[in-house]
């Protein structure tokens, strides 16, 4: 029990800094705005109405918001059964739900962190997109090292 509250505080505090840092982009830059922080990095204020990094545009957002409680439904109940590993749950947990939050109450979520190489751009993202994908990281690594 324990665990599932550790995992579940874990799932919070990602959706209350996701959400914290959208509200801030929301209210401090028009759409389209960039902030150069390094030449690398820029904070701007775009939305994306499809999956993460942009992918599958062409679906409705009812599509993805019931996707999205599919999903946080069953990865409360891998938490509850403390199943897996419990942190990289937790991440992705509040990962979709603060981009679920994004979709109920914008129709699409807000990305902000702006990130290139040279003239390799990576489509933009936030904390929520980031907390996902090193959640899945982290269950994917560890199921092929307990192999």
């Amino acid at each position: 029990m324990q665990r599932t509250i550790r995992a579940l505080l874990i799932a919070f505090i990602v959706i209350a800094f996701d959400q914290a840092t959208k509200y801030l982009i929301v209210t401090s830059l028009a759409s389209y705005d960039a902030i150069e922080i390094f030449p690398f990095l820029h904070i701007v204020s775009v939305r994306n109405t499809g999956a993460a990094f942009g992918m599958f545009r062409h679906l409705s957002s009812n599509f993805f918001i019931i996707i999205s409680a599919a999903a946080i439904v069953f990865l409360v109940y891998l938490i509850v059964k403390n199943t897996y590993n419990l942190f990289g749950l937790s991440l992705i947990l509040g990962g979709a739900v603060g981009n679920l939050i994004d979709r109920l109450y914008y129709g699409k979520v807000v990305d902000f962190i702006d990130f290139s190489i040279g003239t390799y751009h990576w489509p933009s993202f936030n904390v929520a997109d980031s907390a996902l994908t090193v959640g899945i990281i982290i269950i994917f690594l560890t199921s092929l090292l307990k192999k």
